[in-house]
């Protein structure tokens, strides 16, 4: 008799676990906490620029008023965007996401994990950076201090989202960083922080309507000129919110194993 050896392909989550999302957070975490250079970046450079920024119009409150609104949902973007994209690759560079994706972990639990723990990182990051905004450098918002708070974590999710996603076609880290340019500076150019979306090119208007870095600028001029919650604010929340849940679908459809 010939005996027959039958492989068996490692296990995969069929649905989405609460239990193993939580227990990729909470790694995802503890690494994070012996990475003080990373929380240096995403803790420290939010408010390190805004100060600066606010001396730099020092002779000019009302520009920094708005300008700082605009850039206190830009600056965690951009950071979350730039750790998120680094950290993954990393995972995915040195076998631990194979690893763990050998085990009964499906990619939803680990995008989520990843979401999850990078989410609990910008709510310290929002809240440091809209504290100091409001309350130490003296800028000044009509509306509530709590919607210029929602829509920076808003924007430091979707900063985490974009990370995620982008990282899946990186094959190194200085890559993830060069998609910077590409992901990043285009948005930043088109939102509206430089001129008014309206005043621009048909074309290029038309496109900054379908960049989500438009909506967390004007989410935030809705905070700086009216008292109360506008319908084009909630617009522009539920925007931002929809592209970063829309960013992590894609990430969890794209994120491979490893790097060839």
């Amino acid at each position: 008799m010939t005996a027959t050896t039958t492989t068996t392909a490692p296990s995969t989550a069929s649905a989405m676990s609460a239990a193993r999302t939580a227990a990729t957070a909470a790694r995802v975490l503890r690494q994070l906490r012996h990475d003080p250079r990373s929380i240096a970046l995403m803790l420290l450079v939010p408010v390190l620029m805004l100060t600066l920024l606010r001396f730099v119009f020092d002779g000019s409150p009302r520009t920094f008023d708005s300008i700082g609104a605009s850039l206190l949902g830009i600056f965690p973007l951009i950071t979350m965007f730039l750790v998120t994209s680094i950290a993954t690759l990393r995972e995915r560079t040195s076998g631990t996401l194979e690893r763990l994706l050998a085990m009964p972990l499906g990619k939803g639990d680990l995008i989520a994990g990843y979401a999850l723990a990078f989410g609990a990182v910008a709510v310290v990051q929002s809240l440091l950076a809209t504290g100091l905004a409001l309350w130490i450098l003296g800028l000044d918002a009509v509306g509530s201090p709590w919607l210029l708070l929602l829509v920076a974590l808003l924007d430091a999710l979707l900063g985490t989202a974009l990370g995620l996603f982008v990282s899946a076609f990186a094959a190194s880290e200085f890559q993830a960083v060069q998609f910077m340019p590409a992901v990043i500076f285009p948005q930043l150019l088109l939102c509206g922080l430089f001129a008014a979306r309206d005043t621009m090119q048909p074309v290029l208007e038309g496109l900054s309507d379908v960049l989500p870095m438009s909506y967390a600028v004007d989410g935030m001029t809705q905070v700086l000129t009216h008292t109360d919650m506008t319908a084009d604010f909630v617009r522009d929340a539920v925007v931002v919110a929809a592209c970063a849940l829309l960013v992590l679908a894609l990430g969890a459809a794209t994120l491979r194993r490893r790097t060839p």
